[in-house]
C-alpha cells in the first residue's frame, strides 16, 4: 500500500472534505496522511488530523516559511488550500512547493487576481460575452442619474457573503456604500441562484460540471442544496472556465438564472465550495480524481454523469477534545 500525504490550509471547518479525500485514498488502495494547518487548536477539522500544525495568520511574514517547512520535513505531496485567504500566496509560490515535490491545486496569480477582484470578474466576463449583472464602484454610483434599484453592493475583495446589502432607494445606497469597506455596486438580480462545481484535471482540461441549486443558505455557505442536471448551466460553465484557464483542481462558479431563463454568472472561486459534498456525493468524486492523477492514473470520468435531484440538508455536528 503505498503512502500519500496530504496537506490541507486553513482547514477550518472542511471535515467532511478531509473525510471524502480518506475514503478515496481507501478505494484506491492508498494509505493517506492528512496534515491540517489553522491558526488556532480549536479548529473541527484540525482534530481529525493525522498530524496538526498551528501555524501564523496568512498575512503574517513568516506563513509562507512555515508551510513550506511542513512540506519538507512532513514529506507532504499534496497541498489543498480551503478557503480564499491564502490563495494568491500559494500561486505565487508554486515553483517552490514543487520543488519540494509538492503539487499545489491552485490556480496561475492572474487566475486568482481575476476572481478575487470582483471588478476585475466583471471585467473579464464581459469582455468573453458571458452574462453578468452590470457592476460599477460605489463612486460611479452614487452621480448615475439614471441608476435602478434595487441595486446589490458588496466588497470587491470580500469572501464568504460578508459585508452585503440589497438597497432599494439612493438614500440607503449613500448609507450603505460608506458602511460598507471596497464597495461595488451591482445590478439586482432576482432569480435562482447556482453553485457549479467544476472539476479541471492536471492537464487543465474540463472534465465535469455539476450546477448545484441553492435552497438555502447560512452565513455565506449553502445549507440547503440540490444537484441539476441543466445543460446550458453546464456548457456556459465550462465555457467560461476554458476561457479563464483556471485550475486544476475544482472552481466554483456562482450563478442566477432569472425569470426568463438567462443565466447570470456572479461570482469565481479557484477552490473547492463549501456545499461541494454534495457533488461528490453525487457521483462527482473530485479527491478520488484527484488522488488517481497523483499516482498516474487515469481517471474514468463522464461529463455529465452525476445524480440528478440529490439534495441535501446539512445540521451541526460535534467534534469532542478530551481533556486527557
Amino acid at each position: 500500500m503505498k503512502n500519500i500525504i496530504i496537506l490541507f490550509s486553513c482547514i477550518g471547518r472542511r471535515v467532511s472534505l478531509l473525510r471524502s479525500f480518506q475514503t478515496a485514498a481507501a478505494e484506491l488502495n492508498l494509505r493517506p496522511h492528512i496534515i491540517g494547518t489553522d491558526v488556532t487548536s480549536l479548529s473541527a477539522a484540525l482534530q481529525l488530523c493525522d498530524k496538526r500544525h498551528i501555524v501564523h495568520r496568512v498575512e503574517h511574514a513568516d506563513y509562507l516559511g512555515q508551510l513550506t517547512d511542513i512540506v519538507e520535513k512532513d514529506r507532504v505531496n499534496l497541498l489543498v488550500p480551503t478557503t480564499d485567504l491564502d490563495l494568491r500566496l500559494l500561486a505565487q509560490n508554486t515553483g517552490l512547493f514543487e520543488q519540494l515535490g509538492c503539487h499545489v491545486l491552485i490556480s496561475r496569480p492572474d487566475v486568482i487576481d481575476i476572481c478575487q477582484d470582483k471588478r476585475r470578474t466583471f471585467q473579464f466576463l464581459s469582455q468573453n460575452a458571458f452574462n453578468t449583472p452590470v457592476t460599477m464602484d460605489a463612486a460611479e454610483a452614487l452621480v448615475k442619474r439614471d441608476l435602478v434599484f434595487p441595486c446589490f453592493l458588496k466588497p470587491w475583495d470580500g469572501h464568504a457573503g460578508r459585508g452585503t446589502a440589497k438597497v432599494e432607494n439612493r438614500a440607503h445606497l449613500e448609507v450603505f456604500a460608506r458602511r460598507i469597506p471596497n464597495c461595488i455596486v451591482q445590478e439586482f438580480v432576482d432569480g435562482v441562484e447556482f453553485t457549479c462545481d467544476v472539476f479541471v484535471d492536471f492537464d487543465m482540461k474540463v472534465r465535469c460540471v455539476v450546477p448545484r441549486k441553492r435552497i438555502e443558505i447560512r452565513g455565506g455557505e449553502v445549507s440547503k442544496g440540490q444537484t441539476v442536471r441543466h445543460e446550458a448551466i453546464m456548457s456556459q460553465t465550462r465555457a467560461l472556465v476554458e476561457a479563464l484557464g483556471a485550475g486544476p483542481g475544482v472552481i466554483t462558479i456562482q450563478l442566477i438564472i432569472d425569470a426568463a431563463e438567462n443565466i447570470k454568472f456572479i461570482e469565481i472561486n479557484p477552490r473547492f465550495g463549501g456545499g461541494v459534498p454534495l457533488s461528490i456525493k453525487a457521483g462527482a468524486d473530485f479527491p478520488k480524481w484527484i488522488l488517481q492523477q497523483m499516482v498516474e492514473e487515469e481517471p474514468d470520468i463522464e461529463f455529465g454523469n452525476f445524480k440528478d435531484g440529490l439534495t441535501m440538508l446539512r445540521y451541526d455536528s460535534e467534534v469532542w477534545i478530551d481533556p486527557q
